[in-house]
């Protein structure tokens, strides 16, 4: 049995670029699928006219599948109710046959072990994976459950989905608690006892009595020195890894060599290169093992590691909208290869909190960070059980009383 027998069709993209604008439709391209979901951070946005000019093969809607077929090959994800998208380039849609397949069981199939070791098989491209049309609608697959087994079986693996889900909204609600808080103490000026407080003279700066105003270079190292032995592998972040709207750093690879950017558990990641850096890519570094492990980045990173400040608060500042502000203006170079210009920390002016009461915001977010790497890890170790569920429930080795 080949996909194309139990599908309604598949079709392909457009091969072109479609033009973006800041709302309307959310176009998705290949880093916007992740295994058996969409990734939405930073995604493009077409107008009602592109969208109805990039549908014109199909309309996709909820429950069709859209497959990357580059970079990363193979990933699939299922289309929700609510979201109208539409496919972006190196994408297909693929529409199951619901007589003959359950659509969340097909995404599963297809995000599972075997077919993602058929995909591999048919992957093509000197330098880039890449999957051919033909090849997918060809892609043989083993005999499948009946339907209601691939009810049971999909209804089995939404549980894990919906802990994770669960998971990824408490991550959301605790990192903007500690959002809130920085800018509230520190943006604000509205900290613990600040009613008893008054602001420093107008020749000091606008700042509350006991704080200094300083450069930003003068109170965070920029691109801090550190040396990695070339031997042995170590992690590598590219800039997929980082989030726009988060702290986390997911999917590290492992890499051998020492070049690019070195950083350690405490620093935060700043994306300098347009567009990571307007749709928000900063992650905070968590996922090391010890204190003394190096990892290597991208080269369009910058590190930001605390020198009189605090990690946490180097992280949510650089979360701040006024920095990113003035890190976007400093911007140069080529249109679309834009890049920020790391002496605009000489010139950004930082309010520099008395140390206790850094010490003080530190106790109470602190463990907000170590929270969200937990539930992030948490999530991790539900997927993986998923995945491994998949091909145990297909062959009967484990039953649905078990």
């Amino acid at each position: 049995m080949q996909l194309i027998d139990v599908c309604e069709l598949i079709v392909d993209c457009e091969h072109k670029t479609a033009p973006i604008q800041e709302t309307g439709f959310p176009s998705i391209r290949t880093p916007n699928i992740g295994r058996g979901y969409f990734i939405l951070d930073g995604v493009n946005r077409v107008s009602a006219e592109t969208y109805e000019q990039w549908t014109r093969r199909a309309i996709p809607r909820a429950g069709d599948l859209i497959m990357a077929r580059e970079a990363p090959v193979g990933n699939v994800a299922l289309i929700p109710s609510g979201i109208t998208p539409c496919l972006g380039q190196r994408t297909l849609l693929i529409r199951p046959d619901p007589s003959k397949v359950e659509p969340s069981f097909l995404n599963y199939f297809l995000n599972g072990p075997h077919v993602q070791g058929l995909i591999r098989a048919k992957t093509n491209g000197a330098t880039v994976a890449h999957l051919n049309m033909q090849d997918v609608r060809t892609m043989q697959l083993p005999s499948l459950p009946p339907l209601p087994v691939q009810r049971r079986i999909a209804n089995v693996l939404l549980t894990y989905d919906a802990f994770v889900e669960s998971n990824q909204r408490r991550i959301r609600i605790v990192e903007e608690m500690a959002r809130t808080l920085f800018r509230e103490w520190f943006i604000k000026f509205r900290f613990p006892g600040h009613n008893r407080q008054s602001l420093a003279p107008p020749r000091v700066g606008e700042v509350p009595r006991g704080w200094v105003l300083r450069p930003m270079s003068v109170c965070v190292d920029i691109n801090p020195r550190v040396q990695a032995p070339r031997e042995g592998e170590k992690a590598f972040v590219p800039m997929r890894c980082l989030a726009c709207d988060s702290m986390l750093i997911t999917d590290v690879e492992a890499r051998s060599g020492n070049s690019g950017p070195k950083f350690q558990n405490g620093d935060t990641l700043f994306a300098r290169i347009t567009p990571c850096l307007e749709n928000g890519k900063t992650g905070f570094v968590q996922f090391l093992r010890s204190a003394s492990d190096i990892a290597l980045g991208s080269t369009e990173f910058i590190v930001l590691r605390s020198r009189t400040l605090t990690p946490e608060f180097v992280y949510l500042l650089a979360r701040d909208e006024d920095l990113r502000a003035a890190a976007i203006k400093s911007m140069s170079g080529a249109s679309g290869r834009q890049r920020v210009q790391e002496r605009i920390f000489d010139s950004y002016m930082v309010a520099c909190p008395p140390r206790a009461l850094l010490d003080r915001f530190s106790k109470v977010v602190g463990p907000m960070f170590r929270m969200v790497h937990q539930l992030h890890l948490q999530s991790d170790n539900l997927r993986r059980t998923r995945d491994l569920l998949l091909p145990r429930l297909m062959s009967g080795q484990l039953s649905f009383s078990d």
